[in-house]
């Protein structure tokens, strides 16, 4: 079984390496290393004005819960080892630090047995060091987040006996419950914010596999097609293990499981209202992904009658590098006043390196259409010249695409030809369903040029694009009324002058060992003697040569030329020339 690859000098250090470097990077924060204690550095200032509140647990679920701290949010947060709670001396250090003698202090944690005991005790030890000292029992108080719905029968309204666990929902409580103490309300008011959340947050996680723990590996390895449900972030397993289903197939059936479940059902047995959603990525999804993912639980939520008003997308609370994501619905109160309370608090800045806060402006009425490009209609027509040249050429290339990607492969990412190929391709059917105007040059040169961004992309295909742009330009500039009156030498003219056109935007020139090598000398010699047979040795021998050049432009500048081959840009290009040529001669 694999043990992972990873950037660590002691594995029993790394917790507090870590959380060294958190703090060296936010200057607002102070560590006592002793305790791994990450605190807000003026917070004798702050327990003076308000509620304090801390959040604590195993390390591994960065940010959570150290990146949280800061103004807005939590006050400090303490680190046990990964996937391990932090004692209860850790827990009772943390708490003597920021407990406000005039507000007061929350303590929020996960639904964790070892949390639960070690916060547990060190609260019932702080109050008896108050009786000890015969002072009044102080004011703190405990939640215990359990949005877990992952452990629990959906068609079962017995849970069973089994506790859900503290998940991504615990850094909703944090946000909410926060605002609300730094906004000056009473430990009361804090604690009943908190607890509202608690009881109607609601997550579920996936994830393609476990993750790798420093010092220790993979507990297991699901294999390539499979995906778990309800995987814990600790590693601990889900309920289901199934086949990997398509994105806009899994999502929804999440958001399904959540408004299915037990838990949700007690408490909100209505399919209407407004929702918070929080996509969690589990620490190694990409960003990619998890936009995928966060537009597909956007719209399994509203299928299911409820209206996400607010959306968190991001990284808040990992698996350490679990590629996997969690999904949370908190759903807010049916009384608008209420809704409106949360909201704002929800909408309240935070100060703290693991939260983004969202920027709210008015829209403006801004329409798409404002950005459509303007609707000049051409007429399509036929023209047998050209479609004899699109077809020789696309047969060309067809043929010679097999080498040019063999060029590429030895060379570049090995995609030129296809790409190539594809954009022939496109070419080929536009002109057979008569959709260009062939009886415009520069009208058909445009929307060829169109066709192949579409059908391209990569940097070939918008350099192709610039060039036929310019080509289209050039074209029309000549006034000329119809193919006819197109000379070769003509013809050679504009491609100059779209060559022109093309390095205002590429340092890309003859010798850089670019298809540039094999189409500068093609315009130049059809330019001066109007002969395409001609113009077409020019480019061969150009494409040739690249063969013995020192790449300077490019993916091939990356790799160490191991022998002789010519680009593949250029005898790609060389491909398409020739069809063309063939096709009028």
């Amino acid at each position: 079984m694999s043990a992972g690859k990873h950037f660590v000098s002691d594995p029993k250090n790394l917790v507090r390496d870590s959380l060294s470097g958190l703090v060296a990077a936010n200057p607002h924060l102070a560590f006592d290393e002793k305790q791994k204690v990450t605190y807000v550095k003026d917070l004798a200032v702050l327990r003076t004005k308000q509620v304090t509140l801390f959040c604590g647990g195993g390390s591994g679920h960065e940010p959570a819960h150290a990146g949280f701290v800061g103004h807005g949010m939590l006050t400090a947060a303490v680190s046990g080892h990964v996937f391990a709670s932090p004692s209860s001396s850790q827990v009772l250090s943390c708490l003597r630090r920021v407990y406000s003698e005039e507000h007061g202090a929350l303590v929020v944690i996960k639904n964790y047995t070892g949390d639960v005991l070690n916060f547990g005790r060190a609260v019932e030890r702080f109050k008896s060091e108050s009786v000890n000292q015969g002072k009044p029992l102080p004011k703190v108080a405990m939640v215990v987040v359990d949005d877990d719905v992952g452990v629990v029968n959906p068609n079962d309204d017995d849970e069973g006996g089994v506790g859900r666990r503290g998940l991504a929902g615990t850094v909703i409580v944090n946000k909410l419950a926060g605002a609300r103490a730094a906004s000056g309300a009473s430990l009361s008011e804090v604690k009943a914010v908190a607890e509202y959340v608690v009881s109607n947050t609601f997550t579920i996680g996936c994830a393609l596999n476990a993750a790798s723990v420093p010092g220790q590996g993979m507990p297991r390895v699901l294999s390539d097609d499979e995906i778990e449900i309800g995987m814990g972030i600790h590693n601990e397993p889900g309920f289901e293990t199934k086949k990997l289903e398509a994105a806009d197939t899994l999502i929804p059936s999440l958001v399904s499981h959540i408004v299915g479940s037990a838990p949700f059902r007690k408490a909100h047995p209505g399919h209407s209202g407004r929702v918070i959603l929080m996509v969690n990525n589990l620490g190694a999804t990409s960003n990619l992904e998890l936009g995928l993912i966060t537009k597909l639980a956007v719209e399994a939520t509203r299928d299911h009658g409820f209206e996400p008003v607010r959306v968190y997308s991001g990284t808040f609370m990992t698996g350490l590098a679990m590629p996997g994501a969690s999904i949370s619905l908190l759903v807010l109160p049916l009384d608008e006043l209420l809704r409106n309370e949360l909201l704002a608090l929800a909408d309240q800045p935070a100060s703290c390196p693991g939260w983004v806060n969202q920027a709210w402006v008015e829209d403006a009425g801004c329409t798409d259409e404002s950005a459509e490009a303007p609707s000049i209609h051409v007429e399509p027509t036929s023209n047998e010249t050209w479609e004899r040249v699109i077809s020789m050429a696309y047969d060309n290339v067809v043929t010679d695409e097999p080498q040019v990607t063999l060029l590429d492969q030895l060379m570049g990412d090995g995609d030129c030809g296809q790409v190539l190929l594809s954009g022939a391709t496109a070419i080929r059917d536009a002109a057979q369903s008569t959709q260009l105007p062939l009886n415009d040059p520069a009208a058909a040169l445009a929307r060829i040029s169109s066709i192949v961004e579409d059908s391209m992309g990569g940097t070939s295909g918008i350099i192709y694009c610039l060039f036929l742009d310019g080509l289209a330009q050039q074209i029309r500039s000549l006034n000329v009324a119809d193919n006819a009156s197109l000379t070769p030498k003509l013809w050679g003219q504009a491609m100059l002058g779209a060559l022109d056109t093309l390095y205002q935007y590429t340092s890309a020139r003859p010798g850089h060992r670019t298809l540039i090598d094999a189409l500068q000398p093609f315009a130049s010699s059809l330019a001066l003697d109007g002969k395409l047979e001609l113009a077409l040795e020019a480019a061969d021998k150009g494409a040739a040569a690249t063969a013995q050049m020192q790449p300077k432009r490019g993916r091939a500048v990356y790799v160490q030329q191991k022998e002789s081959t010519a680009d593949a840009g250029a005898a790609g290009l060389v491909s398409v020339l020739r069809g063309i040529v063939s096709a009028l001669l």
